[in-house]
């Protein structure tokens, strides 16, 4: 699954979250029936089997046969489910999950078809673990197989989740309806009675009935459709591979097709809506491209005979990875040339690369439970980048993944953070599981460890570890053991598994002339929480390491920090490079301190090379004014990724309070120089960063001085940049963020630029197609007058372009009317001209604009517990509504009253660390100011002299 893509970018906002365990009740319930009718069930003498939230162990679904009669227009189904069953230990009870849905009627039969009870079964309800328990009065016998048949109804959920109704608008102002399902991790229960947990895994054979003008999709293709009676068609779909739950997926719909092969002939379909079709071609290029590259570099065959992508109108994620039929948000899946931006493009297929990297990691071996998750998603975000940079090298997406693991560094250096691997018992702690830990710093240890263990011997481990669980489930020590494990070419090449477990033992690898044992370098990196700071020191021909947890909140002088610091030990696969050669040097340190031999002659060394280890660093005794001197006089010694990560470094440390603001800012002197775009947006993100905390706050001389600096400073940056989508992607980029920054910050050639081509569009009637590359930032100028916003907030209503809907939104909430921010905020409340699936970006964007930060914060304290109604509680979007709002408040006030807030929501804030993630962050804002506002304030006035 991919999470969906937020328009605001700052490097305070972060959105790493888990819950604490919630007590459950573990009391019976009967199901609902129609009132006057006495419920057919017989519930009253017995009481729930069953008090754990996961499932018995002793009864294994092994195949259902499921009917579904969606009807679109009273918004009900039907369903009925045949599901075959081993039981393992003597039993009279069959406990399984289902939620919101009214169960009519239950039997059990055996092998033979003889039904255990001429009666219907009692069913028992536990609303709390979202289980149901059918009691059989005739044992069920150890070893034998039994069909239980369900019948079921409810209505398709108003939300994201289970099956679940959307609607779409034609060009002519018709509302047409469509039934999806979106079950990770939790959800299929909402839709069919089923044993909705990952190591469950069965086969599938679906039949669906609808009406003549709709079609169905599901995984698997259609093998058959009939009529039923009175016009309604049902179609059988083959049965599906041995799969877990959540990956199972249905849509009815309206919507039309684009189709071709992939070159061992599996069939490929990108879905959308009738007027939305022409937006499907890129998707279908980019998926055929996918899964060729896929089925080589993992040398295992897609196993299914098609694969469908959907874009659904109605979509809380960013895609999900159903096997065989995927489903996206619109703005994941279509590409419109006329409006999509290149960021767009790569996002696009970045997310189509991720889903289908899911086909093989995450569909055919899955995690064992939802705690390992990131064996799923780190996985898949990691091979995003791997991906996409063998099937489209231009659009350089190597330039992201420091981008990635920035992220990540940002959220592990908060004491909230939490291991890649912790526990998760009920729905809302396993929602929360998808964060940035388990995609970004799950792809981004596997960075470290691919770059370690070298691109051949990674490659040769998980396929080895894919093929050894294939339809099966693992845990993380199974990686391990597949990475470390060694076997002949001849072995490998003949398909063997090259796997023993006499072989397991032997996971030691020869690094920088070192043996070690991956188990323990992996445990160190995926069951403790948080990132290292290594400390280097020059001494002679020896440089000095030392290690310690990186923490942003706290400082060494804390009274908190030895604390805070106790039993943290990484394996740190260190990699270095002097001036002395371009040699790559190594060096594994598994001690809090160590030392290498260097040399006397070597005039700078650069530690974490490319930044393919995952962790700071921080030079000491005059190492930093090494580095700014370097930069000064000859940056290209480093590579664009090592002076990336110097500017990063730096600024983190500056934060941490390890590094005085000054240094940071002398540091970033040398970008005029710079011809590269992605050091140069470091060092712009983070003078943009200050600028937009600080003019949040009363301090008129230094925000504009701030601005005098930063316009000064890219002057000549700013004028080499055309109006137009002309250039690489990097320059593309480039001049988006440039452009965009220099009209915020009220520069008048921008701003007059802009307002000449906003005049344009609208003398055109908005049929004028601007240059992508600077759409957005055209028409956030064009909001700022009423004609102008009214003119954008008509062509958002109308436009069939997800990519320009979200280029309008964001620019309709820079606004300087609360008036206008805050109806903006209803509508999207509201949810019709502006979907709730875009509430939770609306509420950040609104979030962003400093007039607006307040108001937002506001708005989600008043409208609570409708957002908690509208996400669920453990969602991302609820993750990123509490830490987006509070991300920039920076005064002790602000905390009071961020620490009011989630005192009074105290049962639901301690279900969730977003709550701890959103204080740590203030707390880590307010002294922010505390020990930089002033050294700002002086640097800024010397360098304006």
């Amino acid at each position: 699954m991919v999470l969906v893509r937020l328009l605001v970018a700052s490097l305070f906002l972060m959105s790493l979250v888990e819950s604490q365990p919630a007590q459950s009740s573990q009391q019976a319930s009967s199901p609902p029936h129609p009132a006057g009718e006495q419920s057919p069930l017989g519930t009253d003498t017995l009481s729930f089997p069953w008090s754990r939230l996961r499932l018995p162990r002793y009864i294994i679904p092994l195949h259902y046969h499921l009917l579904l009669h969606p009807n679109l227009t009273t918004l009900r189904f039907t369903g009925s489910v045949q599901i075959q069953i081993d039981v393992q230990n003597n039993t009279n009870w069959v406990v399984l999950h289902s939620k919101g849905l009214q169960i009519s009627k239950a039997t059990i039969v055996d092998q033979n078809l003889g039904r255990l009870s001429d009666k219907v079964l009692p069913v028992l309800h536990n609303p709390s673990h979202e289980q149901i328990g059918i009691f059989s009065s005739r044992v069920l016998s150890s070893g034998q197989k039994y069909f239980l048949n369900i019948e079921f109804g409810a209505e398709l959920s108003e939300g994201f989740y289970g099956f679940y109704k959307s609607t779409y608008r034609t060009s002519t102002g018709e509302t047409r309806t469509l039934a999806s399902t979106h079950f990770e991790p939790t959800s299929a229960r909402m839709a069919f009675p089923c044993f909705d947990e990952p190591s469950f895994k069965a086969n599938f054979s679906i039949r669906i009935r609808r009406s003549p003008e709709y079609i169905s999709l599901s995984n698997m293709p259609v093998v058959n459709t009939f009529e039923v009676n009175n016009g309604v068609l049902e179609d059988q779909f083959d049965a599906s591979v041995k799969m877990s739950t959540y990956l199972v997926a249905f849509v009815i719909c309206d919507f039309k097709s684009v189709t071709a092969r992939t070159s061992s002939g599996v069939q490929v379909s990108i879905y959308a809506s009738p007027e939305r079709w022409p937006q499907t071609h890129y998707a279908l290029e980019v998926a055929v491209k996918m899964l060729d590259f896929y089925e080589e570099y993992f040398n295992i065959h897609y196993p299914l005979p098609k694969q469908d992508l959907i874009a659904i109108p109605d979509f809380q994620s960013g895609a999900m990875e159903n096997w065989g039929l995927t489903t996206y948000r619109e703005t994941s899946l279509l590409f419109d040339p006329l409006t999509s931006t290149i960021s767009d493009e790569l996002w696009v297929t970045m997310v189509i690369g991720h889903e289908l990297a899911h086909q093989w990691f995450g569909n055919l071996v899955t995690m064992e439970w939802w705690n390992d998750i990131w064996l799923n998603e780190g996985f898949a975000r990691y091979m995003e980048y791997i991906s996409v940079e063998a099937t489209y090298p231009d659009l350089k997406v190597e330039e992201y993944l420091l981008d990635t693991c920035f992220s990540a560094v940002g959220h592990d250096s908060l004491n909230s953070s939490r291991p890649i691997s912790s526990p998760a018992e009920n729905p809302t702690q396993i929602k929360q599981m998808f964060d940035t830990v388990s995609y970004d710093k799950g792809a981004c240890v596997l960075h470290m460890l691919r770059h370690f263990l070298t691109d051949d011997v990674f490659q040769r481990g998980i396929v080895r570890y894919l093929r050894k669980y294939s339809y099966r489930n693992a845990h993380n020590q199974d990686l391990w053991d597949s990475l470390a494990n060694t076997c002949s070419e001849e072995d490998f090449i003949s398909g063997k598994h090259c796997y023993s477990s006499s072989q397991a033992s032997k996971n030691a690898y020869l690094f920088a002339g070192e043996h070690m044992d991956l188990t323990a370098m992996m445990n160190t990196w995926i069951l403790q929480k948080g990132i290292p700071l290594v400390t280097v020191t020059r001494k002679g021909p020896n440089l000095l390491l030392r290690q310690d947890r990186f923490l942003r909140t706290v400082l060494p002088s804390d009274r908190l920090w030895s604390a805070l610091q106790h039993g943290f030990l990484w394996h740190i696969p260190l990699t270095y490079k002097t001036q002395a050669s371009g040699t790559i040097h190594r060096h594994l340190m598994t001690t809090h301190t160590d030392s290498i031999h260097i040399g006397e002659d070597v005039s700078w060394v650069k530690v974490n090379t490319d930044m393919t280890g995952y962790y700071v660093v921080h030079y000491e005794d005059g190492g930093w004014d090494e580095m700014t001197e370097l930069l000064r006089e000859n940056h290209t010694a480093l590579s664009y990724k090592d002076r990336t990560h110097l500017i990063h470094n730096a600024f983190q440390l500056v934060t941490a309070g390890h590094l005085p603001l000054n240094k940071g800012l002398d540091l970033i002197g040398y970008l005029q120089l710079e011809t590269h775009t992605v050091p140069l947006l470091q060092g712009l993100g983070y003078l943009e960063a200050f600028y937009r905390m600080i003019e949040k706050r009363n301090e008129l001389e230094v925000i504009s001085n701030l601005r005098r600096h930063i316009l000064q400073f890219f002057r000549a940056a700013i004028d080499r940049q055309t109006w137009s989508d002309s250039g690489s992607v990097s320059e593309r980029r480039l001049r988006s963020k440039l452009l965009s920054l220099a009209c915020h910050l009220d520069d008048p050639r921008c701003l007059g630029r802009a307002q000449a081509s906003f005049k344009d569009w609208l003398q055109s009637n908005g049929t004028l197609n601007l240059p992508t590359d600077v759409a957005e930032t055209v028409f956030s100028v064009g909001a700022q007058d009423d004609r102008g916003w009214a003119s954008l907030l008509h062509t958002y209503n109308i436009s069939l372009s997800a990519a320009q809907k979200s280029q309008v939104l964001f620019a309709l909430t820079c606004s300087r009317d609360t008036k206008k921010l805050h109806r903006l905020l209803q509508l999207g409340l509201e949810g019709k001209v502006i979907r709730s699936q875009d509430l939770s970006s609306l509420i950040l964007m609104v979030a962003r604009n400093p007039l607006g930060h307040h108001l937002a914060w506001n708005f989600v304290k008043k409208n609570w517990d409708t957002l908690v109604q509208k996400f669920q509680l453990g969602s991302f979007c609820i993750r990123n509504i509490i830490v987006g709002t509070t991300g920039q408040f920076s005064s002790p006030e602000e905390l009071t009253e961020v620490q009011l807030f989630f005192e009074s929501i105290k049962e639901q804030a301690s279900q969730l660390r977003a709550s701890q993630v959103a204080l740590d962050n203030v707390q880590k804002n307010v002294r922010w100011f505390q020990r930089n506002l002033e050294t700002m304030r002086n640097w800024l006035n010397k360098t304006l002299m």
